[in-house]
């Protein structure tokens, strides 16, 4: 399909979701949960293609963004320990804790590595046999697979020196947190692709069901997500709920088992906190009593002055990541929050919304209008 095509099929799929969004007679608003589709929708200028009465808003699709001030803080204390080296992905260096970040640890002497993987971290703990090397696990059910397999892959090798700071998220119970709040609306939700490709989409039927709001599941082309917001909105104009699949090519009903397995195999649902919601309950995943081993909370706690007292900050990250405010409502956002100086990790990370708000504004337009 080339591009004077794609930008017909475009126009085409807007013109249907206006009409058939004219039909219910309200404003639609539609959450997508995925940051990479975050990225995609203001990159390409969706939003603005859309009528009036249909509203995208987006939720707490960005791992860094939905990790709390608490975690942050617990990682750079474990940094600041002269026995520890910390790997993390390079996106969390510039997160803020309460009073620092692990960037700034860094600069003050902290021994603290970028890796690719999780499994770089195995060599890096074999190089270094008289340190505890600390691997920020931080993501959702599509890299707790990759953790679990490193911690697996470091049983075997016998390498006792490699531990987990765990906080890994499970997204379906945050959407049922998010639809039982009363100050978040949502219609219908755009579904990860990622996240679905490790678990399938039978995992949203429940919510789907219980809560009669509709779900599909799309990839990240534009042309994918319009085509999700055309069956979302299809469907509430049919008054039905149900979870449909615009990404059949990648994403099966049942996900990928192998790595469903691995990840339980280590690790096991748990209540745990979420930036601006709390703590929400069986949504994150703490590592099996047979794998304490390799968690350093339970090898090495920390003792609980080593952790600062929680801080007021004027940063609305929080309401931004539950879809009630938008980056433009925060006082900070664009003045004393930008990029190159960001107060909370909406604007840190690639896939936050400030981040995304801030890069592309009002879109490029991609299809027209």
């Amino acid at each position: 399909m080339d591009k004077k095509e794609e930008r017909e099929l475009a126009q085409r799929l807007v013109a249907e979701i206006t009409a058939l969004a004219e039909t219910t007679g309200r404003k639609l608003r539609f959450m997508e949960v995925c940051g990479t589709h975050t990225v995609v929708i203001f990159r390409a200028g969706i939003r603005q293609l859309l009528p009036a009465n249909v509203e995208l808003v987006s939720g707490p699709g960005c791992p860094v963004c939905v990790t709390p001030d608490d975690y942050m803080d617990k990682a750079i204390a474990y940094a600041q320990h002269p026995e520890v080296i910390i790997t993390t992905f390079g996106d969390m260096l510039k997160v803020p804790g309460t009073k620092s970040s692990l960037s700034e640890a860094k600069t003050n002497g902290a021994d603290i590595r970028i890796v690719y993987s999780p499994l770089d971290s195995i060599q890096i703990a074999k190089d270094n046999p008289d340190k505890k090397v600390v691997f920020l696990a931080v993501g959702f059910e599509t890299t707790a697979p990759t953790a679990a397999a490193t911690v697996l892959a470091a049983e075997q090798q016998g390498v006792k020196n490699l531990f987990m700071l765990s906080a890994q998220k499970l997204v379906p119970p945050v959407m049922e947190t998010l639809l039982n709040d009363a100050q978040v609306h949502v219609d219908g939700f755009i579904l990860p692709g990622h996240v679905s490709v490790v678990t399938g989409t039978g995992i949203y039927e429940p919510i789907v069901q219980n809560y009669h709001v509709p779900g599909v599941v799309t990839g990240f082309e534009p042309l994918q997500i319009l085509r999700a917001l055309y069956r979302l909105v299809k469907q509430v104009a049919k008054g039905e709920a149900k979870v449909e699949n615009e990404y059949e090519d990648v994403v099966r009903p049942e996900g990928n088992p192998v790595s469903q397995r691995i990840t339980d195999t280590v690790y096991e649902a748990a209540d745990t906190g979420w930036r601006g919601m709390g703590i929400v309950p069986l949504s994150g995943l703490k590592m099996r009593a047979e794998y304490a081993a390799f968690d350093i909370e339970q090898v090495m706690p920390l003792p609980v002055g080593e952790l600062p007292p929680a801080k007021k900050t004027a940063c609305r990250c929080g309401e931004v990541l539950r879809g009630i405010v938008t980056p433009q409502d925060c006082p900070l956002f664009g003045k004393a929050c930008v990029p190159t100086h960001a107060i909370g990790p909406c604007m840190v990370s690639v896939e936050g919304v400030c981040a995304a708000w801030f890069k592309y504004g009002q879109g490029r337009f991609e299809y027209g209008k």
